[in-house]
């Protein structure tokens, strides 16, 4: 291997953050983004065997792009779907979150045109920025000032993005101060609601629930958590979407989803409107856990931080709990600020009342 890649390496496992792969066993969930438990729901999966089994043309693959041969009946039922229960005129699929904000963020933005958005954005956003043309800076975590003080040194068209729900503290974007202060100093909103797909607004995310999905620009939907299976999408307007199958590289040259994903997905989206107490229940077992934790409590979604300073202390922290049977990781930094190491602790349905409790009771001791 070339040098310069070993050295590299050696100085991630001289500051203890050195990435490995692991599988979870049979330790008892607390990291997935499954927040309502559907990924491994067995009558969820008995609904999408059927209606798979129903399907004439049961292909493993769909052989190209939308653009090619990659596009059926099923992706447009879907996308018609999905416009109508996230209150959108529109929706285009993509095969993942980070996808869509690539093919999103590295498209819309024009030359002259500038992004902003908020420092703790995931990753994917700003590397679909980078790929664009415009000019892009950060502003301070959920600070209306700062964005502000961004906003009056901008030129051309301004865009701001924001997640509903941070992926890391698991807290809410001021969204409704967003929409005001868009539609005061002109910049088109965008927001990532990832972490607030099927767990706010009955499963539509936070931007219906707080009645502001038309004073959004787009907005980028994931199926990887709360929905519980695979893709993304982004609704916005027709002539957004029209856009993005023209222009967005990451669409058009991409093999599309098949079949059975599709269901699956569909079908999810359906067991979550016949089945609405799913969510009521992931909001007792947040609120259960908040109860019998000694430490305050950061947020009030599903992803619950509990801050271990230093790599190596929040790494021997995580191994503790994990030889206890309890799978929660920890999260070093780069990939958050030194001083702000954390074990990113996520409740879900399939987690008990015992489950949560043993959890908390673990914390309190060894934190």
């Amino acid at each position: 291997m070339d040098n310069r890649l070993l050295e590299f390496l050696r100085k991630r496992k001289e500051n203890d953050s050195l990435r490995a792969l692991k599988t979870s066993g049979e330790l008892i969930d607390f990291s997935s983004n499954d927040y309502l438990g559907l990924s491994r729901n067995t009558d969820l999966l008995g609904r999408v065997e059927q209606e798979y089994s129903t399907q004439k043309d049961k292909y493993l693959g769909t052989g190209g792009s939308r653009l090619l041969a990659g596009n059926c009946l099923m992706h447009e039922e879907l996308e018609v779907f999905l416009s109508l229960f996230h209150k959108g005129e529109a929706s285009l699929l993509f095969n993942s979150g980070y996808v869509a904000n690539m093919g999103l963020f590295s498209t819309i933005p024009q030359k002259g045109d500038t992004v902003i958005y908020d420092e703790f954005i995931h990753t994917c956003i700003k590397d679909g920025v980078r790929l664009s043309n415009a000019k892009h800076f950060s502003f301070k975590h959920n600070d209306l000032e700062s964005l502000k003080k961004k906003v009056a040194l901008c030129t051309g068209k301004v865009y701001v993005a924001v997640e509903s729900i941070y992926s890391m503290d698991g807290d809410e974007a001021p969204l409704v101060d967003l929409v005001r202060l868009s539609l005061e100093l002109g910049f088109d909103l965008i927001v990532d609601e990832a972490h607030s797909t099927g767990t706010y607004g009955g499963g539509a995310g936070l931007c219906v629930a707080l009645g502001i999905e038309d004073k959004v620009f787009a907005r980028v939907y994931t199926f990887g958590k709360g929905i519980g299976t695979h893709g993304a999408c982004v609704v916005g307007s027709q002539n957004l979407k029209a856009f993005l199958i023209n222009f967005s590289r990451p669409f058009i040259y991409t093999t599309s989803q098949p079949l059975h994903g599709l269901i699956a997905t569909l079908e999810s989206y359906k067991y979550i409107l016949s089945n609405p107490d799913i969510i009521e229940d992931l909001y007792t077992r947040i609120q259960f856990f908040k109860s019998v934790l000694s430490m305050p409590a950061q947020s009030n979604s599903a992803i619950q931080p509990v801050f271990v300073k230093g790599n190596k202390s929040v790494k021997e922290v995580a191994a503790q709990l994990n030889s206890e049977g309890i799978d929660v990781r920890p999260v070093l930094s780069p990939t958050v600020a030194v001083g702000t190491e954390r074990l990113r602790v996520c409740i879900h349905c399939h987690n008990s009342i015992e489950e949560i409790e043993l959890l908390a009771q673990k914390l309190n001791t060894c934190i």
